[in-house]
């Protein structure tokens, strides 16, 4: 009997410290912020809790292979505008899609490139605009006949998006015009605002990670332009024109 009431403390003592530590309060700014904490290392169980907050609207932030994300369920209205409020951006600036497969692109979006060339592109660190498809939520980047679709080289994210099995709205984890994060302390003043924070560590090492992923157009067949250049230019371009596509101005 002892030691069946033994491991009932020492469960109830591990669960709590578990919820004490996703639960912690830090301070910031001479303020007391309660945020939960959540560590990408703990794998699905972090997954699972993710799924939770976003089937329940929730905005979470994430690390991705470039930098700090926030994410929200794309096809949950009041989840985009709360991203769009959390970071004082202007609904003129679209909101990304990340998807957790390249079989999940042609869902939500029109695509032009060929198996072999998305399979390159596909995990890593660049943002494909094409045309999007009207089964995405029409109050996604409303007037606007593309989305860019994103599936990080990012093990975390793309369970998330693998499990929810529905497009992710994302977009840097930062107020407006502020540089992008590659640690989550770097954007503590947002923490109050969102239902989770998921710790990946530090992202990159040098400056030049927090150019973001590197933005391409091929919603025209045969052709790309470049939006942004990104972390990744020179390997996106030449895996572009390796397969043939032209850059138009």
């Amino acid at each position: 009997m002892s030691l069946l009431l033994n491991r009932v403390i020492a469960d109830s003592l591990h669960y709590c410290a578990k919820f004490l530590r996703n639960m912690s309060l830090v301070t910031t700014r001479g303020r007391d912020t309660a945020a939960n904490i959540l560590k990408a290392s703990d794998g699905l169980d972090a997954v699972w809790e993710c799924a939770r907050l976003l089937e329940r609207g929730g905005v979470l932030a994430v690390p991705t292979d470039t930098i700090y994300g926030l994410t929200a369920s794309a096809l949950d209205t009041g989840a985009i505008e709360r991203i769009y409020s959390i970071k004082g951006r202007t609904k003129m600036r679209p909101l990304a899609i990340c998807v957790g497969r390249i079989n999940d692109i042609d869902k939500w979006a029109i695509n032009t490139l060929s198996t072999d060339l998305l399979d390159e592109l596909l995990p890593g660190p660049v943002t494909l605009v094409m045309r999007r498809r009207e089964s995405l939520n029409p109050s996604l980047n409303p007037a606007i006949e593309t989305v860019g679709v994103r599936i990080p080289h990012s093990h975390f994210i793309t369970e998330l998006a693998q499990h929810f099995d529905k497009p992710l709205a994302l977009t840097s984890a930062n107020v407006s015009n502020e540089k992008s994060t590659l640690a989550i302390e770097e954007f503590q003043s947002l923490w109050p605002q969102l239902d989770a924070v998921v710790d990946g560590g530090r992202i990159g090492n040098n400056s030049a990670s927090r150019d973001g992923s590197t933005v391409v157009d091929v919603s025209v067949e045969g052709y790309y332009k470049i939006i942004r250049p990104g972390c990744a230019l020179m390997q996106t371009s030449a895996l572009l024109m390796k397969y043939g596509l032209k850059e138009s101005s």
